[in-house]
């Protein structure tokens, strides 16, 4: 009697469904992901997301910049880092000694500088002067990723946005392939899917800044290349990531 009573609620509630599908969150948190009408999806509401995304179509993306330019913040108003802020100065008597108030940001005069930002496009700042600078160089160091996750940290979107400004500036061409890696733990079959993840989350993030998708490759390793061999915080760190094949 007793145990066809544990059969008959076993019939009821049955055996977990197979990822992707689910019943709950729970049988989603592997992933880091979440229940929606029965499929596991990165993110159902804006609250699953890192600060700086939104779900749209169940998947996290950049939010637009507030602006691009400072026409966009009105008067009173310039283009911070894609946000309006209030403008630096409103006269000459605001900005240091020597610098100008040139349409609410104070401006050192031509071919003079403190630093290469002073300088306009190609130039850098030598001896106080702006001259022309040599070739750009993009930073082609690997993207890290904590740990079991896919999504980029506040780190890694920042370090994309000045490659993916880099290679529009210098006109690079020819395909990167984006080759993503994992740490050993866990199993190889679901390294292998976290490393695939890794290296499509970049890939996403680069063509939301304009970087053509068909430039763009991508390919998981899993734990099968590490570059550091030991088994502590330190390297487990340095396994996770992509990298840049040109």
């Amino acid at each position: 009697m007793v145990a066809g009573l544990a059969l008959a609620m076993a019939f009821m509630t049955g055996c977990p469904k197979p990822y992707p599908n689910c019943d709950n969150d729970e049988a989603c948190q592997s992933h880091g992901e979440v229940c929606v009408q029965g499929q596991c999806q990165e993110c159902a509401t804006d609250a699953n997301c890192k600060e700086g995304f939104s779900c749209q179509a169940n998947k996290c993306v950049p939010k637009a910049p507030e602006c691009t330019t400072d026409t966009a913040c009105g008067d009173g108003r310039i283009c911070e880092a894609g946000k309006c802020a209030p403008a630096q100065c409103k006269g000459d008597t605001q900005c240091p000694s020597g610098s100008k108030c040139e349409r609410g940001r104070c401006q050192a005069p031509q071919n003079t500088c403190s630093s290469s930002a002073d300088c306009g496009e190609g130039q850098e700042c030598k001896a106080g002067q702006c001259v022309a600078g040599g070739p750009k160089q993009c930073n082609w160091e690997p993207i890290r990723f904590g740990f079991n996750e896919a999504t980029l940290s506040s780190e890694g979107q920042s370090r994309l946005s000045e490659l993916a400004d880099c290679i529009k500036s210098t006109k690079a061409s020819g395909k990167i392939t984006l080759e993503g890696h994992a740490d050993d733990r866990g199993t190889e079959e679901y390294n292998l899917q976290l490393s695939n993840r890794r290296a499509a989350s970049v890939k996403r993030y680069l063509v939301d800044l304009g970087i053509p998708s068909k430039s763009l490759d991508t390919v998981g390793y899993g734990e099968t290349r590490p570059l550091n061999q030991a088994s502590d915080e330190e390297a487990w760190s340095q396994n996770r990531r992509v990298e840049f094949r040109r």
